[in-house]
């Protein structure tokens, strides 16, 4: 049995599956490009320059974000000592998901297309060990159901229905060099996801699946930039390890209330659109309202969220 995979964001991938959909595809050789673009600008420019020190009044390159480290969540960081929470509520609908029967439990090798949706409570929590490690932890809930394909002659039920715990996985994140006026942050993520429910195909996680990425971030006076790429291992896949996701964004401040976010996400062949708009009702709170759009025919076509992220200061909190 496989199942419905969670992207590095924590959300049940909108352009990524593990179970049903997850195929050997196009390799994402953009992300690749990019990252090593990244790394080559990284390692040129200023001999002598020094990275920012965290302090109450940022240079000009980190005003969109601050002197934290970047977490899993969009446009999102964290400093030394700050606990994160955040609930939030996620939905997906996907009317050509591709899946194979056998990937569920009947016989069947032919790619069909169902509709699949599912409607997800997650919590997400993350820590500031120091002024550069951090760590996190999430858990979700998840109601899903899969339509199959009329094109499918299978004895696979017309109707599945799965409800349950979701993924639960644990992140740790290192930014091993710090930005300056002249070279962007790099970081580095690993993440882990614990298996359960193995039987249940479209909500359980049959095996361990980890993720090792790494990424970039610079900031302008019109807006912040990040890349990041990952290589995926699947304990219940075909093939073990894979290239994972790669991603493009960028995060602008728009006013103490307002940030926005825009980026490109995808996994091979799939790829998403997402946007968000950030609004802080106050200096630890803040609204989150993102929405992703499939662009490709196997990412999911519409996955909106919402949640509200609490920043908690401790003693260990630079002021």
């Amino acid at each position: 049995m496989t199942a419905i995979a969670m992207s590095e964001n924590g959300r049940p991938h909108p352009q990524r599956t593990r179970g049903p959909a997850r195929r050997a595809r196009v390799r994402g050789p953009l992300a690749v490009v990019l990252v090593l673009a990244g790394a080559r600008v990284a390692l040129a420019g200023d001999g002598n320059a020094q990275p920012a020190a965290p302090g109450p009044n940022p240079p000009p390159y980190l005003a969109d974000r601050g002197t934290g480290v970047p977490t899993s969540m969009f446009g999102t960081y964290i400093r030394r000592g700050e606990l994160i929470v955040y609930p939030f509520f996620e939905y997906y609908r996907d009317d050509d998901f591709e899946y194979k029967p056998s990937e569920l439990g009947y016989p069947g090798e032919e790619d069909l297309r169902g509709r699949y949706r599912a409607s997800e409570g997650l919590l997400f929590l993350g820590y500031g060990l120091t002024d550069d490690l951090a760590v996190e932890l999430e858990a979700a809930v998840i109601e899903a159901s899969l339509e199959k394909s009329p094109e499918d002659l299978s004895p696979m039920p017309g109707r599945i229905e799965e409800s349950g715990l979701g993924d639960v996985e644990a992140q740790l994140r290192w930014r091993w060099r710090r930005e300056s006026e002249t070279r962007p942050e790099l970081f580095t993520y690993f993440e882990t996801v614990f298996p359960h429910s193995g039987e249940k195909a479209l909500i359980g996680t049959p095996g361990w699946e980890m993720k090792l990425g790494t990424g970039l971030v610079k900031g302008f006076r019109w807006g912040t930039l990040s890349a990041r790429v990952a290589v995926d291992y699947e304990e219940a896949s075909s093939s073990h390890f894979d290239l994972g996701e790669y991603a493009v964004e960028y995060l602008k401040r728009l006013s103490p209330r307002f940030r926005v976010y825009l980026g490109l996400e995808g996994t091979q062949d799939e790829l998403s659109l997402i946007t968000e708009l950030q609004w802080h009702v106050s200096r630890n709170v803040f609204v989150r309202l993102n929405n992703g759009l499939g662009l490709t025919s196997r990412a999911t076509d519409w996955s909106p969220e919402v949640g509200i992220l609490f920043t908690l200061p401790t003693r260990r909190t630079p002021r």
